[in-house]
């Protein structure tokens, strides 16, 4: 991980991504450069997770904590000046598709420790980017796959 501050703590998380209160889901980032993001969180055993539903956390929310990293990601690069539009104000972003997710647990609220979540920027221009993801507790895979952001989309008219 190369530029930028090597770590951040969750208000210096909220401040970069639209999600506020308990929807911002991860605690720390832990390190990143141009390409890569690696975040930490520890709040999927909570019974009052904002995603729980029917008394669990299911698996699949695994993905919005991977869509949060992919934000915080995309709003440091773009603050350090090495992204497509330089140092711009952070752009909305939609997750468009995802691709190849594997599911590797049922659920992530009886996994112990905190998760470790990894973004991998793969190609983007200015409007698209492609991010390869997974989710873990400690060397234990919870989740992959790849996640397709739209940036700025606008309605057709």
């Amino acid at each position: 991980m190369l530029s930028g501050p090597q770590t951040l703590d969750r208000d210096a998380i909220a401040i970069r991504i639209p999600h506020q209160g308990a929807m911002c889901l991860l605690d720390a980032v832990l390190g990143w450069d141009h390409e890569h993001i690696r975040c930490r969180a520890g709040n999927h055993r909570s019974p009052d997770h904002p995603l729980r539903a029917y008394g669990r956390l299911g698996a699949a929310c695994g993905v919005e904590y991977a869509a949060q990293a992919m934000a915080v990601h995309g709003a440091l690069v773009g603050q350090s000046g090495h992204g497509p539009a330089g140092d711009a104000p952070p752009r909305a972003g939609y997750l468009a598709g995802m691709r190849g997710v594997t599911l590797h647990v049922d659920r992530l609220d009886t996994v112990d420790g905190p998760l470790s979540v990894n973004a991998h920027r793969i190609t983007g221009d200015d409007n698209t980017v492609l991010y390869s993801f997974e989710v873990q507790a400690g060397e234990r895979p919870l989740l992959s796959g790849r996640a397709i952001v739209v940036l700025d989309a606008r309605t057709p008219r």
